[in-house]
C-alpha cells in the first residue's frame, strides 16, 4: 500500500470536486457561454440550439482555447515531479504548475477590476485597524477579477449583437403598424429575416472566430 500523506490526499479530492466549478469560472467558458446565450434570445429562437448544445459548444472552444495552458502547466508539473516517488505531492509542484493559469487569467483581466479587489481586500483582511498586503497577482484576486472581467465583456458583444436584430424588428413593426396589421405577431414576421441576416453574414463563425480571438496575445 502507497505510503501517501493523508492530508495531501484530501487536498487532491477536494480539489478535483471544485475542477468542474473552476473550470466554468476561471476559464474562457464563462464569456463563451453567456455570448452564445444573448445570441440565441437576440434572434428570438429561446430553445435553438439547446443549452446541452450551447454548453457542448462552449465547452469544445475552452478546450481549444485552454490547451496552450493546460499542456505548459502538464510540462512543468512532469519536471517538477520527475524522479519523485509517484505517491509523493508537492506542494511547491502543484504551486508551480498553476504559473500557467495564473498568467492566463492575469492576461484576461481589466485593470480596473483588479484594482477595485486589491483595495478591497486591503480593507477587508485588515488585522488591528492596519490594511493586509494583497498581492495583485494572487488568485484570491485574479479569480473574482477575471469572472467580472468576462461578464463585461460577453455582454459587450451581446449588446452589439442585439444591435441589428433590434433594428429589424422595429422595422418589421412599423411595416405592419402601416398596413394594419396589428393583430400580426412582429415576432413572426422578423425572425426569418434574422435568421436570413444571420446566415448572410456567416453570423456563427464570425462569432466563434471573434471569441477565440479574443484569447490570442
Amino acid at each position: 500500500m502507497l505510503d501517501a500523506n493523508p492530508f495531501m490526499l484530501i487536498v487532491l479530492f477536494v480539489g478535483l470536486s471544485l475542477l468542474p466549478f473552476v473550470a466554468m469560472v476561471a476559464t474562457s467558458y464563462l464569456k463563451i457561454v453567456i455570448v452564445m446565450s444573448l445570441i440565441r434570445n437576440a434572434l428570438g429562437i429561446q430553445s435553438i440550439p439547446p443549452n446541452m448544445v450551447i454548453n457542448a459548444l462552449a465547452m469544445i472552444l475552452t478546450f481549444y482555447i485552454m490547451a496552450p495552458t493546460c499542456s505548459r502547466s502538464w510540462e512543468i508539473a512532469k519536471a517538477e515531479l520527475a524522479g519523485r516517488p509517484a505517491n509523493v505531492l508537492e506542494t511547491q509542484a502543484v504551486a508551480k504548475a498553476a504559473e500557467p493559469f495564473r498568467e492566463f487569467l492575469s492576461d484576461h483581466t481589466a485593470d480596473r477590476e483588479r484594482v477595485f479587489f486589491v483595495h478591497t481586500a486591503e480593507h477587508l483582511w485588515a488585522k488591528d485597524g492596519e490594511p493586509a498586503e494583497v498581492d495583485p497577482e494572487s488568485f484570491y484576486v485574479l479569480l473574482p477579477s477575471f469572472c467580472v472581467s468576462e461578464l463585461t465583456k460577453a455582454f459587450q458583444i451581446g449588446f452589439l449583437v442585439y444591435l441589428p436584430f433590434i433594428a429589424i424588428d422595429i422595422i418589421v413593426s412599423n411595416i405592419l403598424l402601416a398596413m394594419g396589421m396589428m393583430m400580426v405577431s412582429p415576432v413572426t414576421i422578423s425572425l426569418p429575416f434574422k435568421l436570413l441576416l444571420f446566415v448572410m453574414v456567416n453570423g456563427w463563425t464570425l462569432l466563434i472566430q471573434g471569441l477565440v480571438r479574443g484569447y490570442v496575445r
